[in-house]
């Protein structure tokens, strides 16, 4: 009878942990797209600022990837969930800050233009963010798969997080257009601050919850019992198809935080995109669009995955992705079509945009399956070294700030449609990857199970 209250008990913590995890998966698609929307706020004061903040909460990535997995294995899930729900809290406070600190006060200067306090508190703001939700990536998606026990269960537990890391996605950029409107001289981070008070009540709520829960860590009670004298003499980086799929997830985050980013900017700058009242609230609602259509596409992958593999699935989505951004880039922005809109005078309605923008929104469809698509190749045959690999591939995430900046560079002196070459340029590369880069050429390198303390070994020297 106790041992049967005792499983009730532990089905119930598992339920309200899931549920909790599944609010952190949407956590981390909010705090990453908030980037772009709210570089429409400070391109408005410096037109190089754009994807500034997107840049820095991606950079987090590069620095905090591998001591995330560490944290990992050393405290667990759970204080490493909690770690990074109080970073994330923090890094959104100091982001509301700017909007009430540091206007008037000059830091410095480029190209003659005073850079201004609130600017360099907000990029700070943006950068511990990003140590936020790489943490939590690092974390729910195996936890998700141990309460679900793994199997089956556990990856469907995984599709249904990720469903809602895609609709959070969709309502963020909605949401910041909402409540700016159209870009003015007075337009600031006060405007948003009702979406950042949410953010952080979440976080909040969500911390209180899991340090409650029982959240199983059966890695911490793994212990060896005996210590192999040498350590491996390979590694991840010796797979060319792993090291050619951590270059693919680098220029796909680029190219998925891109695509919809400089999106935003175009739609909102009226001179170019002819919509004259509330550029920004529908550029937005469009945006969103985008991440509505990666929630679509991954719903999809989840039911199709088993039948058709990661190799024809990156396949084709490259070749349509590559088919509709040209058709976008040569499209003229005179011929219009009408998309969903936000207005605060007239709410949901439908806005008359260029045709190039259903085009790139049409793009979510195909980034929907990317991820998952690389990462399945790129750890084919890995074995003991793939936990290696998941480190490496967490990283590569920083490419969802570095290729947008570069983007957002090209977009600022040679205009929005030309910058999505580079897009083109990413889409090429994972083509190739798909079609003959992932092909595992390394199969004489041993990949069998190391003991825990050559594994850590490995992980100490990388």
């Amino acid at each position: 009878m106790n041992k049967t209250n005792t499983l009730k008990t532990e089905g119930r913590s598992n339920l309200v942990a899931i549920i909790a995890m599944f609010f952190l998966y949407a956590m981390i698609s909010f705090v990453t797209n908030l980037a772009a929307p709210l570089g429409t706020i400070w391109k408005g004061q410096y037109e190089w600022a754009g994807m500034a903040g997107n840049f820095m909460n991606f950079f987090a990535y590069l620095i905090m990837g591998i001591p995330a997995g560490t944290l990992l294995t050393r405290i667990g899930y759970k204080k490493t969930a909690l770690l990074a729900m109080a970073i994330g809290a923090v890094g959104i406070f100091i982001q509301w800050l700017s909007g009430i600190l540091g206007a008037d006060t000059s830091v410095f200067t480029i190209s003659g233009q005073p850079v201004m306090l609130n600017f360099v508190i907000y990029l700070l703001g943006a950068f511990i963010g990003g140590f936020c939700v790489c943490m939590l990536n690092t974390v729910v998606n195996p936890m998700l798969n141990d309460l679900g026990g793994g199997g089956n269960k556990g990856n469907q537990l995984m599709q249904l997080g990720g469903s809602l890391n895609s609709l959070a996605g969709t309502l963020t950029p909605l949401f910041v257009g909402m409540l700016i409107g159209a870009i003015t001289d007075r337009t600031s981070m006060g405007d948003v601050a009702p979406l950042l008070w949410i953010a952080i009540g979440v976080f909040i709520v969500a911390f209180v919850i899991i340090s409650f829960v029982h959240i199983p860590e059966p890695h911490l009670h793994k212990k060896s019992n005996t210590t192999q004298k040498n350590a491996a003499s390979h590694s991840a980086w010796n797979f060319r198809h792993t090291v050619l799929g951590v270059i693919g997830i680098f220029f796909y985050v680029g190219l998925e935080v891109g695509t919809p980013g400089v999106l935003i900017f175009y739609l909102s700058d009226s001179a170019v995109s002819g919509i004259t009242e509330n550029a920004t609230a529908v550029a937005g609602a469009v945006a969103a669009v985008y991440w509505l259509l990666m929630l679509v596409g991954r719903l999809s992958s989840s039911v199709i995955s088993g039948k058709v593999s990661s190799k024809v699935q990156l396949t084709v989505a490259a070749s349509v992705a590559i088919l509709l951004v040209l058709l976008a880039i040569f499209t003229p922005a005179s011929i219009r079509i009408s998309m969903p809109s936000y207005s605060v005078e007239d709410g949901f309605n439908m806005a008359r945009v260029p045709l190039s923008a259903l085009y790139l929104v049409l793009v979510g469809l195909c980034t929907s399956v990317m991820w998952g698509s690389i990462f399945n190749l790129a750890v084919e045959g890995l074995g003991r070294y793939t936990t290696q690999a998941s480190g490496i591939f967490m990283m590569m995430v920083v490419g969802g700030g570095v290729m947008p900046l570069i983007q957002n560079a090209i977009a600022d002196s040679a205009g929005y449609m030309t910058s999505y070459w580079l897009v083109i340029a990413m889409l090429g590369y994972l083509l190739f990857y798909a079609i003959s880069g992932s092909k595992n050429v390394n199969r004489d390198i041993p990949v069998d199970e190391l003991s825990e303390d050559t594994s850590n070994e490995i992980e100490n020297a990388l």
